[in-house]
Formats: structure tokens, C-alpha cells, sequence
């Protein structure tokens, strides 16, 4: 196995370790960011840890995480420590950490749903050691549809109603199950680098296309042309 990939799943266990001890806890403390959204103590504990392991085991290289800011490096670690904040404090499982070595590695790791996806460049993509691959489904009106619908317009409601199934999956989720097959195509209105980076490899690596833009947009491959000219 890729050995940047064994690192980044021992950063995904060491992660889940953290984050289930926090989670569904009544003394978790939570504050508003400046932006308003919210995070949690264990959103900076994992991401402290992440960053205190990699400088050690791979101090020349750079990392960009949603809580502690970036740094540029010709390879670079992006971190997302817990996708999914608002569902995670709240008590629902659908939760996870990113972790990506930029273009090249990546792991999503969902404790509360028992489930991880990972992948590198030229080795496939698995889930909790299966080999996942996109489906083969070709036109819209045949697809399934996970979104995020925050903040859309007419029309792209209008593109949701093309297809006969769309459901809410929001977040990492609906990336994942169109890496797994289950969900042809998933769009994000309007994602940040650390919530995407692994996706990318996942999706990919599944047999997938992957657009970040930065709207984020992952299809079975068969799908994405039609999805971008829908979309445009």
C-alpha cells in the first residue's frame, strides 16, 4: 500500500478515536467561527493532532486545514477535520474526516456510520476494504441525484426535478455514494478546498469525474458532460 495512504488512514483512526469520544457528549463545547459557522472542541483536537502527526512524520510538507489556516508546498496535506460540523453537534451520524494528500491520497472517515473510503492515484478505491466503483447509468433521466440545495435558484431546482430520484445527502456522503455506485451524481452549490480534496481521488479513482469550480460536482463519468452543460 502507498505509504502516504497508510499514513493518512492511521490519521483517520487516531481521528475517529477522537471525535466519538466527543460525540453525543453534553459537555461538548461549541462556538460561532466569524463566519458564523460553528465548531466544536472536537473539530480543533482533531485537526491539532493531525497537524502534530504530520509535522513529525512528513515535516516538509505543507498543510492547509479548515481551522488553523494554510501553508503552500509543492505537496500539500488538506484537512478537513470533521465534515459536517452542524450535523456532528447536534447529534446526527452523519459526520466525517477528510484527509487528502492533495491530488494524490484520499481518506473520508464516517465512525458513526461504520463506514471509510479511501483511494490513491493508480491503486482504486475501497470502502471499508471493498473495491467501490461508479455506476454505468447514462442519461439523466435514468440517474440518481444527492444534493445540496442551500442557497440555489430556479434553476437549478428546475435541474434537480430532471431526475427521478435526487435525495438531500448532503456533505461528504452523496460524493461517496456516487464513488460506491448508489448515486449517479452529486452537487454542491458551493465548497472550499478541505471539504472536497479526497473526493476527488475517491470519485476518481472509482471510475468517476470530478469538478471543483467552486461548485463541487461528482458524476459516474458516463454523466458529466451533461450534468456541466445542464449546469452552465
Amino acid at each position: 500500500m502507498n505509504r502516504d495512504l497508510e499514513l493518512a488512514l492511521e490519521l483517520a483512526h487516531a481521528a475517529d478515536a477522537i471525535t466519538m469520544k466527543h460525540f453525543l457528549s453534553p459537555f461538548l463545547s461549541v462556538r460561532a467561527k466569524s463566519d458564523r459557522t460553528p465548531v466544536s472542541e472536537a473539530d480543533e483536537e482533531v485537526e491539532r493532532m493531525i497537524r502534530d502527526v504530520l509535522a513529525k512524520e512528513r515535516p516538509d510538507d505543507a498543510i492547509v486545514g479548515e481551522e488553523y489556516g494554510s501553508a503552500e508546498g509543492e505537496r500539500r496535506w488538506i484537512i478537513d477535520p470533521i465534515d459536517a460540523t452542524s450535523n456532528y453537534i447536534r447529534g446526527i451520524p452523519v459526520f466525517a474526516t477528510l484527509i487528502a494528500l492533495e491530488n494524490e491520497v484520499g481518506v473520508v472517515s464516517a465512525p458513526a456510520l461504520h463506514r471509510r473510503w479511501w483511494a490513491a492515484r493508480g491503486e482504486g478505491a475501497f470502502c471499508n476494504a471493498r473495491r467501490i466503483h461508479a455506476s454505468k447509468v447514462a442519461t439523466i433521466e435514468e440517474a440518481s441525484l444527492a444534493f445540496d440545495d442551500v442557497g440555489v435558484g430556479d434553476d437549478i431546482i428546475n435541474f434537480f426535478r430532471r431526475f427521478p430520484r435526487s435525495r438531500g445527502f448532503g456533505d461528504f456522503w452523496g460524493h461517496m455514494l456516487v464513488a460506491e455506485g448508489a448515486v449517479d451524481v452529486c452537487f454542491e452549490p458551493k465548497v472550499a478546498l478541505w471539504d472536497i480534496a479526497p473526493m476527488q481521488v475517491i470519485v476518481e479513482e472509482a471510475g468517476g469525474r470530478f469538478t471543483f469550480d467552486p461548485r463541487g460536482i461528482s458524476t459516474n463519468a458516463l454523466l458529466h458532460d451533461q450534468v456541466l452543460e445542464a449546469l452552465s
